[in-house]
């Protein structure tokens, strides 16, 4: 090891070095699986120098606001953060002086439609509703993700480094979700995150009874609603049991007949067995009460409701069973079941102890949740509760990354994390700041003051220059 690094810094590498071994046999086991599944990830990240910057204001998102400090990070991952990281190493390093700027982890949107409604927004390319049916448990988003949406270069420059795209919420059950690393790729399978558990989308409310109502179809009341999820997770059920029995009798070196594979039952088994994640848009409190005892009926767990302005009247028992409530900071009022928030709606939920999460659902509002995390904090400290920036920062990262299953990778900068960070030209819950520099796994992936690092996709390409012209 080059002794020209501090002691602690020569502490932290060693340290790094003996948890990217064991990340990467977790990493390989992982990809070992994903080999073995379709459309599995092909995600590489891109090879990049050491970084070193120095003399910024660093959020980590695991509880501190550090001061003149400093990031180091090599080969993909976070080497150490704090002070006194020495500039001397191999002629490779890069020494960023970033005095007067904030560096936070890379903001990370639990909800997003990126790629299943693209710009330009035409009815052939909006892909992200399955409304055949109150139950499409069998549709993927992946499978309707056009990488070459303009909209992601976009919410890259807003410091987003990873999303979760999920299906539209016509449905009761709409689909498997997927997480994808902001970077361009071929196809989706070049964005996919490694080792990010699918996610099932749900929906309660006004829009399944709605969209089948109107067509004289179950659902037609929120009582239909609630019976077609316990008819969905009885079949559920009874698929897992029947496969269970079969891979024990494999396993026994006695093989029954093999059952038939159903894609609808097999992704709803999934959520069963604990593999893929529960996403239930969701807007009231009483709503949200019910899906808690229906998932308690079938022994699985949600993981997040999504939008949820009411979550503040139920804060307590989203603590007590460990739900996640992703909210717009002051987005309401434009439906029925969508009137009765308040403003403190995410500051509430954070002091109940649960976890907070600010999300976009918005091609705009993705840009800019930096300043929605923002307008959440401002709306809590009105009511006297002093939220720190520290403890604001994570309601778009830690807390995101916690939703949505990815949290021992990213989410916080830590060493041994993936080095997925953002660099601002000011505090990043001011309205006058902008992201400078964004890091996904160590690379520069996007420079405000470099035309050559801000992504266009394909599609865009020539249409500027006729413009021009």
């Amino acid at each position: 090891m080059n002794n020209k690094f501090p002691k602690n810094t020569r502490l932290a590498l060693a340290a790094l070095i003996s948890a990217v071994f064991v990340s990467a046999c977790n990493d390989s086991a992982d990809e070992d699986k994903q080999s073995k599944e379709p459309f599995a990830s092909r995600y590489q990240a891109k090879e990049y120098h050491p970084v070193l910057i120095q003399n910024a204001t660093i959020l980590t998102a695991a509880g501190e606001q550090i001061e003149q400090g400093s990031i180091l990070f090599q080969d993909g991952k976070i080497v150490a953060v704090g002070h006194d990281l020495d500039a001397h190493s191999d002629d490779d390093l890069e020494v960023i002086d970033a005095d007067g700027k904030w560096i936070t982890p890379g903001i990370i949107d639990v909800h997003s439609h990126l790629g299943v409604y693209p710009a330009p927004g035409v009815d052939s390319s909006s892909d992200g509703n399955e409304m055949v049916a109150p139950v499409t448990a069998e549709v993927w988003a992946e499978h309707s993700v056009w990488p070459q949406d303009p909209q992601f270069s976009l919410a890259l420059a807003g410091g987003v480094t990873a999303m979760q795209i999920l299906p539209g919420s016509g449905n009761l059950i709409g689909g498997r979700s997927v997480t994808v690393k902001n970077v361009a790729g071929r196809s989706v399978m070049d964005m996919k995150f490694p080792g990010a558990p699918y996610g099932l989308k749900m929906a309660c409310g006004e829009n399944p009874k709605r969209v089948y109502g109107n067509q004289g179809r179950a659902p037609m009341t929120r009582m239909g609603n609630v019976a077609g999820y316990r008819a969905a997770w009885i079949k559920a059920a009874d698929y897992k049991k029947q496969w269970d029995s079969y891979n024990q009798s494999v396993e026994s070196g006695k093989p029954g007949k093999m059952p038939s594979r159903d894609l609808q039952l097999e992704t709803l088994a999934g959520v069963l067995s604990g593999e893929i994640l529960v996403h239930n848009h969701c807007y009231r409190a009483d709503e949200m009460a019910v899906m808690i005892e229906i998932a308690k009926e079938f022994d699985y767990k949600i993981s997040t409701f999504h939008h949820a302005i009411e979550s503040y009247k139920i804060a307590d028992l989203l603590a007590e069973n460990e739900v996640c409530s992703a909210m717009w900071s002051d987005w309401w009022g434009f439906k029925h079941e969508a009137f009765d928030t308040v403003p403190e709606n995410v500051a509430l939920v954070e002091k109940a102890g649960a976890c907070a999460v600010v999300h976009s659902d918005s091609a705009v509002g993705i840009q800019h949740l930096n300043k929605e995390a923002a307008k959440a904090m401002a709306s809590g400290n009105k009511m006297g509760m002093d939220i720190k920036p520290e403890k604001a920062i994570e309601w778009i990262t830690i807390n995101a990354a916690k939703s949505i299953g990815v949290d021992e990778k990213t989410g916080s900068l830590e060493a041994g994390k993936m080095a997925d960070l953002v660099v601002w030209d000011g505090n990043p819950f001011s309205v006058y700041t902008k992201a400078e520099k964004v890091f996904i796994d160590g690379a520069l992936m996007y420079d405000r003051h470099n035309a050559d690092l801000q992504p266009m996709s394909d599609f865009q390409l020539g249409q500027f220059e006729d413009v021009v012209q």
